[in-house]
């Protein structure tokens, strides 16, 4: 088996990249992490999906692939540039839905909305307001979170709070927890 064979990307995906690259934008998720979005988000038919950090809609673009006609993504992000290129190649789907805001004041504002699925991809559901973004988690809903693994461009300090937010991970008694050694380092967490 070898990691750098991905299967086919979304058909929206080599244009979102030429688009996020001319931007200037250097955090993408890769490929690897978006083909097991994909894979994950076929198996919530119907679900409720959630993006916390939209940027350009790279990520999008594998969880809108692995959905089915009936499931809906809301995905944020505070970056209006970015937005417009998920916008311009990824906006026509009625699936989806883009919300230009602070992730802070999303999370605040929508406490009571329930997901089935949960990718963030940002500070916010990440490092913080994690307890109110697990509580929007539906039973059984899958938790995803990428850049585990150290990060070229982490800032000084970042690596103590990914790993103080692996440890807390670790001792939630309501999460069935995977922890992958793979692509950029991924979490993925089951609410029980």
């Amino acid at each position: 088996m070898r990691n750098e064979l991905i299967p086919k990307a979304p058909d929206t995906y080599q244009a979102i990249l030429e688009a996020t690259k001319d931007k200037g934008f250097k955090m993408p998720s890769d490929k690897l992490t978006g083909s097991l979005l994909r894979t994950l988000a076929a198996s919530k038919p119907g679900g409720t999906f959630l993006e916390m950090g939209t940027g350009s809609g790279l990520a999008s673009s594998w969880i809108l692939e692995g959905m089915d006609g009936k499931a809906t993504l809301t995905t944020f992000d505070h970056d209006e540039t970015l937005l417009d290129i998920a916008r311009e190649y990824l906006g026509k789907d009625r699936r989806l839905k883009i919300v230009q805001m602070d992730g802070g004041k999303w999370v605040n504002s929508n406490k009571g909305q329930k997901f089935d699925f949960i990718f963030a991809d940002t500070w916010h559901g990440k490092y913080l307001l994690l307890e109110e973004t697990l509580s929007m988690l539906q039973k059984g809903g899958i938790y995803i979170i990428d850049d585990m693994l150290p990060q070229p461009n982490w800032p000084e300090g970042h690596a103590k709070k990914a790993e103080e937010l692996v440890k807390y991970l670790e001792n939630r008694t309501d999460l069935w927890l995977s922890k992958l050694h793979w692509s950029s380092g991924i979490i993925i967490a089951t609410k029980r």
